[in-house]
């Protein structure tokens, strides 16, 4: 497929938390004309994310932990039910997964097998989603989790079914989480 992009201006206007971009181009269109178009790219790097399961417990692990973006966005406490995630900073994506799972929940995770990569918001951030499942038990807890540094995050063992009913009534509305725990409902791992 050709090029039809031609960037006319990539200015950078944030570097303090991740990289924040503002590009001028010019996109061909499939009529053969091409329009003008500014738009705003949030580089915060890729991340991995992994939904813990056990069969034996139809049971899930997940977290919960303060986003400032939910927050100023409605979610009155701030606070979030998710999927152990994090981004790859110079690893791949399954050691950084299983540094994330150690650290957020305590478990050290065995075999681990990769669903599925997305773009989680392709409209204004670069990011890319590697997806992961993996079994747990007991027999695998390292430590009580809760994270590292600045981190404050609780630690949750959730019925499957329950997990389910929270992304119907809205206690749950991560995206990455959502769509990892309606994957293992689609793939029977567990049952809702």
């Amino acid at each position: 497929m050709p090029l039809n992009v031609k960037i006319i201006e990539n200015k950078l206007l944030s570097d303090h938390w991740f990289i924040l971009r503002k590009f001028l181009f010019d996109l061909k269109r499939k009529d053969g004309g091409t329009v003008r178009q500014m738009r705003e790219v949030y580089d915060r790097g890729n991340g991995a994310t992994i939904l813990l399961y056990n069969r034996v417990k139809n049971s899930v692990v997940l977290i919960r932990q303060f986003r400032m973006p939910t927050y100023v966005n409605g979610n009155p406490t701030g606070m979030l039910l998710e999927t152990c995630a994090g981004l790859l900073d110079d690893n791949s994506p399954e050691e950084c997964i299983r540094r994330e799972a150690i650290e957020e929940t305590g478990y050290a995770v065995g075999q681990v097998e990769k669903v599925f990569s997305a773009y989680m918001s392709p409209g204004g951030v670069t990011e890319i989603v590697h997806f992961f499942a993996a079994e747990y038990n007991e027999s695998l807890r390292d430590n009580s989790g809760g994270g590292i540094e600045d981190e404050d995050i609780e630690v949750l063992e959730i019925p499957f079914g329950e997990a389910l009913a929270m992304v119907g009534d809205g206690r749950i509305r991560d995206g990455k989480t959502i769509m990892l725990l309606q994957h293992a409902q689609i793939k029977g791992w567990l049952k809702g």
